[in-house]
């Protein structure tokens, strides 16, 4: 199987082919930018709920933490289900199980309970986000680095969208947001039904082991446990940032709806044209390295509140560039197929940082800036792990992309993974 593709065959194609996409990607790509909605919808409620249902800091980040860590370990079964019923229905039953848990997420009377729908959230997040990646990545015009911009910027433009949605029905009550979100993704339920394809029977189905077996090789490896590593910083600044802030649910959701457009912005402008200039491995170093001192510079002035608004918007423009460079390196980094090695990943950086929210909660408790000291020399740990065995990464920038074929785009799109 091909192992890489790089931004250059996009700059080569084309306008025409590049900027015209079949219906089934763009309605994947729309039900995506929701999904991820779900991310930073919780970021300005998480202060009312505390403070509504009589919670510490650390317990309402388990928000967070139960819904990464379901969704890192139901990774490792989203290419058996997807292998079996195809990408339409997996994607349709991760949707109709959002749905269904973020409405009762919104109609909890603890803490406790929302923890637990927020879980199963996690998993319907988990069948929906691995195949909407395959799916977009087999079925796009213009190569994988194509793909993996539009399905970065629908992250982007999801993650940047949802605190503003949650800071204006925040406004109105900590539940709606969550029954926002609900009725949102039964729209983009509708969306999959009526613009995408039903996929062919399957013919090839994946085995459970599968994932697992990918990371013996070791340039997955690597990539995925610089992902664990940077998410930990990724996870205290989104879930933890809210509450040294201090701020109300309108300022929070501004403020991150400016982070994700930074992201967003970084994802679709920035990460191609460096990665042309300087390469993907010493971009995907840099950008982690400015994001762990920008997770320090916050820890300094932690009582600061205009430098935590900068730091946060900053680490957008970071982790937009991280994002876009390290999801094709994962696409490209070993030689099994791209379901496969994005369910190892998603499960190592997923599982790993589902604990960073409830540490960085527990830590805040007791000294305010401690939370983003550990999230900068996680980061920081991570980059010199990239460093220390980047020559398993040596060939992605070498990839010819003519070796992808349609046969293999097509086994993709309908789930035959």
């Amino acid at each position: 199987m091909s192992t890489s593709l790089s931004p250059r065959a996009a700059t080569d194609a084309p306008a025409a082919t590049k900027n015209k996409q079949p219906k089934s990607v763009w309605a994947v790509a729309f039900a995506s930018v929701i999904a991820f909605m779900g991310i930073g919808l919780v970021d300005p409620i998480l202060k009312p709920i505390g403070e509504q249902l009589h919670a510490s800091p650390s317990q309402v980040t388990l928000l967070f933490t139960s819904y990464m860590l379901v969704t890192g370990v139901a990774m490792l079964i989203t290419g058996v289900i997807s292998s079996r019923f195809g990408a339409k229905k997996t994607l349709l039953a991760g949707l109709a199980i959002i749905v269904v848990f973020a409405a009762l997420a919104g109609s909890s009377g603890t803490v406790g309970q929302i923890v637990g729908f927020r879980a199963g959230w996690g998993l319907g997040n988990a069948l929906f986000i691995a195949t909407a990646l395959a799916t977009i990545v087999g079925a796009a015009s213009g190569g994988v680095a194509r793909a993996i911009i539009l399905y970065e910027a629908a992250l982007g433009i999801g993650i940047a969208a949802g605190p503003l949605v949650g800071g204006f029905l925040g406004g109105f009550s900590w539940r709606a947001p969550f029954f926002g979100v609900s009725a949102l993704m039964a729209i983009a339920f509708v969306a999959i039904v009526v613009l995408l394809p039903q996929s062919p029977e399957p013919t090839h189905r994946t085995s459970i082991v599968a994932p697992f077996k990918a990371l013996r090789h070791r340039g997955l490896l690597l990539v995925s446990i610089t992902a664990l590593l940077y998410n930990y910083g990724f996870f205290t600044l989104l879930a933890y940032t809210p509450f040294p802030l201090d701020m109300g649910t309108y300022a929070i959701g501004f403020i991150f709806f400016g982070w994700g457009l930074a992201l967003a912005l970084a994802s679709v402008v920035v990460a191609p044209k460096v990665q042309r200039a300087f390469g993907t491995v010493p971009m995907i170093a840099l950008a982690l390295g400015l994001f762990a001192a920008d997770l320090a510079a916050m820890a300094i002035w932690a009582d600061q509140k205009p430098v935590l608004i900068v730091g946060t918007v900053l680490a957008g423009l970071f982790l937009g560039v991280n994002n876009t460079l390290i999801t094709e390196a994962v696409m490209i980094s070993a030689p099994v197929e791209r379901s496969t090695a994005s369910a190892a990943y998603s499960f190592v950086r997923f599982a790993g940082g589902a604990a960073a929210p409830y540490l960085a909660g527990k830590l805040g408790e007791h000294q305010m800036a401690l939370p983003f000291w550990v999230g900068a020399a996680c980061t920081a740990v991570g980059v010199l792990v990239l460093l220390a065995g980047r020559s398993a990464l040596s060939h992605i920038d070498d990839h010819d992309p003519a070796e992808h074929s349609v046969t293999e785009a097509e086994a993709v799109t309908v789930g035959d993974d």
